[in-house]
């Protein structure tokens, strides 16, 4: 922490990311209170007042208005007449849940198999490691597209609940499954090594039980290695969420997400650019915000670095 605290880069994107996520959590008072609109309003055939002058929120040619600057359309409208600051607002807090619930699951997942597979061993480790390098062996974006189709039009029935084809959690899901072995080779790895110490030798001789040696022995040390990946898969999940709404994978009409954003402006480049920029940017400082304080925190960790912050 006192490392962390003098690295006032990671500081100030740590504090750009709280206010972004603020932001988005507020998007219903904005809607209600300033743009006195919904994220799937539709204005089309409205006229807004700009410098005194009534102007179609979409004009008979169908582009839509620019940004306004004022309350009601402060970032312009889309083609649908739709509000693009509220649709940016409430697309930041589909995207920012889908990442977080994904990240959620991999951690759990690569956790849970990565320990296992590392301290069990033997025949249970061979056929977790193949499992790893199966869903490792296809691209990211590629088993994602196939996952997100496939669930997106039938769905997932886990018997105890189902989840239809237009649900946020669909996307969560297939982030989540693709990014676990990711996480959890590095674990299993870690693990490994950590089986053969003095002190895992020591809780063999008071007779616990492998569950209890893991719980209490083996991930409490790989702490350090999970506290650096999560704004990692938290970041990458925001990316790849928008990239799969992006290709219509992901989120899906009527509800908001950056990527469905950025794919529905590309159709009006370049009579609306800011159709394209404005979720664009939100998006590139999001990530970016999270990554530069991921590596002040892996920084943080490193023992080499601690030593020389003592120094």
């Amino acid at each position: 922490m006192r490392l962390l605290a003098h690295n006032r880069w990671a500081l100030a994107f740590a504090a750009l990311f709280v206010a972004i996520v603020l932001l988005c959590l507020l998007a219903p008072v904005y809607a209600k209170k300033i743009a006195h609109t919904g994220p799937n309003t539709n204005h089309i055939t409205e006229t807004v007042s700009v410098d005194g002058k009534q102007v179609d929120v979409v004009s008979p040619t169908g582009v839509p208005i620019a940004p306004t600057w004022k309350g009601r359309f402060l970032l312009g409208a889309d083609s649908n007449g739709r509000d693009v600051a509220v649709r940016l607002l409430y697309g930041g807090r589909n995207s920012l849940e889908i990442a977080a619930i994904a990240t959620l699951l991999t951690m759990l997942l690569a956790i849970a198999l990565g320990t296992l597979a590392g301290y069990a061993r033997g025949p249970l480790d061979a056929v977790l490691s193949r499992v790893f390098d199966i869903v490792w062996a296809y691209p990211a974006v590629l088993l994602g597209v196939a996952l997100g189709v496939a669930l997106a039009v039938g769905g997932i029935d886990l018997g105890l609940f189902t989840l239809h084809g237009g649900s946020l959690l669909i996307p969560a899901f297939v982030i989540g499954i693709v990014f676990f072995p990711y996480v959890a080779k590095p674990l299993r790895a870690h693990a490994l090594s950590l089986r053969e110490r003095e002190f895992v030798d020591a809780a063999r001789v008071e007779g616990r039980s492998p569950l209890q040696i893991m719980a209490s022995e083996i991930v409490p040390n790989l702490a350090s290695t999970i506290v650096v990946f999560v704004p990692l898969i938290v970041a990458n999940a925001i990316l790849l969420e928008a990239g799969l709404s992006y290709l219509g994978a992901g989120v899906q009409d009527p509800n908001p997400s950056w990527g469905t954003m950025i794919a529905d402006g590309i159709r009006l480049i370049p009579g609306a650019i800011h159709l394209v920029l404005v979720p664009g940017i939100v998006l590139v400082l999001t990530v970016f915000s999270i990554n530069v304080f991921a590596d002040a925190v892996r920084d943080a960790l490193d023992p080499k670095a601690a030593l020389r912050g003592r120094l």
